[in-house]
């Protein structure tokens, strides 16, 4: 099957609402039944469930099974990024809304929130910027790479460096942030980063949103350890 085929085959998946709104419900990097992805679509579980099937053939999607139940989450990294890059892409094409005019859970989301593993929103990109300014890391079109400025205070982190360096994914790479239209983290080193600041209590998950909210010892951690005021 050609590649133009085969990206409107995934269009088309992508391209109905039900499955849109399933898509960014996984982009928490979190598992989710059936029955929790039909209440976020506004629709019945057995519907749900249809959706689920055609985007697991289209290997956007991956099932696992706990017990009983089957759960599903995001089908890799690689998925999360190409929507990622579909939002900011659709953002961009609107009308800028006045920032009075967004509702409290955009906001939020805006904010702070996960971008399958690593940090997204005004928090993501400003930590990425702290961490290229102080060349911690170096970022192009292709991947990124750590110093060995960045190794060390990474390490210092408590961040195993050593296993990330076994990963078979990219150790570094920028993902363009759908809000804030510049790059946040991502990679394996962006959600050893994520990991450890939720460990740290730094960050918790909101219920029911793929937001985040910085809990005070975040606010003074992240200042002190990164130079970033949030």
């Amino acid at each position: 099957m050609s590649s133009p085929i085969k990206l409107a085959e995934i269009g088309g998946m992508i391209g109905d609402p039900a499955r849109a709104v399933i898509l960014c419900a996984l982009l928490d990097g979190r598992t989710h039944s059936a029955t929790e992805l039909s209440l976020v679509a506004g629709i019945s579980p057995q519907t749900a469930s249809w959706h689920l099937a055609k985007l697991s053939d289209g290997k956007l999607v991956a099932a696992e099974r706990k017990g009983r139940n089957r759960y599903f989450r995001m089908a890799s990294p690689l998925v999360a990024q190409a929507l990622e890059a579909m939002m900011a892409v659709a953002i961009t094409g609107s009308r800028p809304l006045r920032s009075h005019a967004l509702s409290e859970r955009e906001q939020t989301l805006r904010n702070a929130r996960t971008c399958y593993d690593h940090l997204a929103g005004r928090l993501g990109v400003a930590l990425t910027e702290a961490f290229t300014r102080r060349k911690l890391i170096m970022l192009s079109e292709d991947g990124g790479l750590v110093t060995p400025r960045g190794a060390k205070l990474l390490s210092g982190f408590g961040i195993d460096l050593s296993a990330i360096q076994k990963s078979k994914r990219p150790v570094c790479r920028s993902c363009l942030d759908w809000s804030e239209q510049k790059p946040h983290l991502a990679g394996a080193v962006g959600a050893a980063l994520a990991a450890r600041c939720f460990d740290l209590g730094w960050v918790q998950r909101l219920p029911n949103t793929r937001a985040i909210a910085i809990a005070p010892a975040g606010v003074e951690g992240f200042q002190e350890q990164f130079g970033v005021t949030v």
